[in-house]
């Protein structure tokens, strides 16, 4: 563990980037909240659990670091991490999800200082600000007119804010605790959503709709997404990389666009251009910090 945080910031930067056609994977899927948490949760857990048996060298012990409180919290914010975005879009337009998730940074600042006394720099809350911002006008800055908010949508933005939570917490214990078995632990908590929503949804109903999209996001971009986001909290600050995976917030409309033509409307693009430049500064005044600090050294 010895690369410098660009090294982290790098792993996210390409977690996130891999991490964006999720979206349009799951509108390309046609399938209902439930069925998307059997195919997304089970292959991807069913993968990590699969690269663990074939490189952990110590199962044995590995099973023992998962059996710890730490290990087990991992497992659970998997679980909900793994279960609540696809139930949440599902359950309410998926702006208001996203509100919910755009305060990942926020929660990864918080739990950081709470529980590892590491205090998010100026730099970063100002970043932290710009992005979020950013976030807000592009998820809602078009559509106004269209959302009601009333009781229905409740269910919608608590699940976008225990993502934001879940996956803040993850970030944070995992930094903290770099002997935890990345593979072994998500991939259990995967696995347990997987099988969940397989049960809710019945083994003779989870191959309708179109399976090759959704095979895609649980096979390959999910795993491959949220083992380098995992891997690089233990190299950068959770925050740095709450911020990065923000990135997949703006992008993710383009690849739908894209995929299926739904319209993209200027404040989309004010947001994305906003959140992106944010992001390109922060990485830039990041690194430079980290050189310096490292010739001072």
């Amino acid at each position: 563990m010895r690369q410098s945080p660009s090294f982290g910031i790098l792993l996210a930067l390409i977690g996130t980037l891999v991490l964006t056609p999720d979206a349009l994977l799951m509108r390309l899927s046609g399938m209902d909240g439930y069925q998307m948490v059997g195919w997304r949760g089970g292959l991807m857990g069913l993968i990590f659990l699969l690269s663990w048996g074939m490189l952990s060298k110590g199962r044995w012990a590995d099973t023992m670091r998962m059996m710890t409180p730490f290990g087990v919290l991992i497992v659970i914010c998997q679980y909900f991490n793994a279960s609540l975005f696809a139930l949440g879009v599902s359950w309410a337009p998926a702006a208001i999800v996203l509100i919910g998730v755009a305060t990942v940074p926020v929660f990864a600042a918080v739990f950081s200082w709470l529980m590892i006394g590491e205090k998010a720099g100026g730099l970063t809350w100002i970043t932290i600000v710009l992005v979020m911002a950013g976030v807000f006008i592009a998820v809602l800055g078009g559509e106004r007119a269209d959302l009601n908010f009333d009781a229905k949508l409740v269910p919608g933005a608590l699940a976008g804010l225990g993502v934001g939570a879940a996956l803040a917490m993850n970030f944070v214990v995992l930094r903290s605790n770099p002997d935890l078995p990345i593979l072994l632990c998500i991939g259990t908590g995967a696995l347990l959503a997987g099988i969940s929503g397989i049960l809710v949804t019945g083994p003779e109903m989870m191959t309708n709709g179109t399976v090759w999209a959704i095979a895609i996001a649980g096979g390959v971009v999910l795993p491959f997404s949220f083992f380098s986001l995992s891997l690089s909290s233990r190299y950068t600050a959770a925050a740095n990389v709450s911020l990065i995976m923000l990135l997949e917030t703006v992008i993710g409309p383009l690849w739908v666009w894209w995929g299926v033509g739904e319209e993209l409307n200027a404040s989309m693009l004010i947001g994305g251009t906003i959140v992106v430049i944010s992001l390109a500064v922060y990485i830039v005044l990041s690194s430079r910090n980290a050189a310096r600090k490292a010739c001072e050294k």
